[in-house]
């Protein structure tokens, strides 16, 4: 639901202005402000190095909302893809928001991926061999040639606290 505040301007005539949720910089400069449907502010009304660590960068493939994705070199242009135990690609963060192949993903480089499910509260999570760009907390399958990287531990059954370690090749 949009925020208006009714302005008494100099001439008496009032002027309903609607509040952003949004910022697009010096352009919305003096205007008032909204929170969001989670009732934070937007990352946009942030100065430069205050909120989350986070890079836009385009997809090459398919990403789903809460995939672990791996940092790339394609020919020259920086991509991400799904994070995959069984074929070398780390864990370098994660998205929040999928996006299509060739499309432009938020990728956070730490915090909490909180639009996950069903894990189980308490339990440490790795970056998963099975289904790309997911995790598990069960690694007895894991063989030579896998990865082994630490992902972190769920708070909830439908986050975890993202910890970028470093993977082992098995």
């Amino acid at each position: 639901m949009a925020f208006y505040l009714d302005v008494n301007l100099v001439a008496g005539i009032r002027e309903r202005i609607a509040a952003i949720n949004t910022s697009a910089g010096v352009a919305d400069a003096g205007k008032i402000i909204e929170l969001d449907a989670a009732g934070k502010l937007d990352q946009s009304f942030m100065p430069t190095g205050v909120g989350a660590d986070t890079q836009v960068i385009e997809a090459s493939e398919i990403i789903a909302n809460g995939d672990f994705v791996n940092i790339f070199d394609d020919g020259g242009t920086i991509k991400v893809q799904k994070a995959d135990a069984s074929n070398g690609r780390n864990a370098d963060g994660f998205v929040k928001v999928g996006v299509a192949a060739a499309a432009m993903a938020t990728v956070f480089f730490e915090g909490s991926n909180d639009v996950l499910a069903l894990l189980t509260l308490g339990d440490k999570y790795y970056l998963d061999k099975s289904t790309p760009g997911g995790v598990t907390n069960d690694i007895s399958a894991y063989v030579a040639g896998d990865l082994y990287q630490y992902i972190g531990k769920a708070y909830a059954v439908n986050g975890l606290n993202f910890e970028g370690s470093d993977s082992i090749d098995l």
